[in-house]
């Protein structure tokens, strides 16, 4: 589990997103989010668990797609952030959608963390290492449950931390680079996708 904890806090697109929608003080959209992130994972990872992930992983061209599509997403959410950083100038948290229910939020944490096919090929790795062929199902029930555990409590971590007053009136201050940044990462990771083999 401490392979699997070091993935989950290392920075990547789903902790901009996370964060993006924290600092914008979009709480429910933010709880949605981080299922929708924890869902996903988990999927994979029953996935890898079954052998289904090794048989979707050798069908390189829906692979592919998946990739590109995911990337593209992201490349698409990043730029939703740079416009967002526009209507920051006046001093504004921006809103990037009228829509901010926790629904919403789930949906997008369920695509940002499916297009990504390569948390296929990490969750068949880490299987493949952590868990022995002959581990009894209770024993895969009690790691898939770590799993999405650990997920939802590091982002709902990260979710509460930046939705303290401290880091909104911050964030309210410095919207438009914030924006910006948070955009060029999610950009610069959907580019990443699409152009990786």
């Amino acid at each position: 589990m401490g392979i699997y904890a070091a993935i989950v806090v290392s920075p990547g697109p789903s902790f901009a997103l996370v964060s993006r929608l924290a600092l914008q003080g979009e709480r429910r959209r933010c709880s949605g989010a981080i299922v929708g992130l924890a869902i996903a994972a988990t999927f994979y990872a029953l996935l890898a668990m079954v052998g289904l992930a090794a048989i979707l992983s050798q069908i390189g061209w829906l692979a592919r797609t998946v990739q590109i599509l995911g990337g593209l997403y992201l490349v698409y959410l990043g730029i939703t952030a740079w416009k967002s950083s526009v209507k920051a100038g006046a001093g504004q948290a921006p809103h990037p959608g009228k829509d901010r229910s926790f629904y919403q939020g789930l949906r997008v944490g369920l695509l940002v963390n499916l297009s990504n096919p390569k948390a296929i090929a990490f969750f068949v790795s880490l299987y493949a290492v952590v868990v022995p062929i002959d581990a009894h199902w209770t024993t895969r029930a009690c790691i898939l449950a770590g799993g999405a555990l650990m997920e939802l409590a590091w982002y709902w971590l990260v979710g509460k931390t930046l939705t303290r007053r401290v880091f909104r009136a911050f964030y309210v201050a410095w919207a438009r680079w914030i924006e910006r940044v948070l955009g060029t990462v999610l950009i610069f990771f959907g580019g990443r996708l699409i152009l990786s083999k």
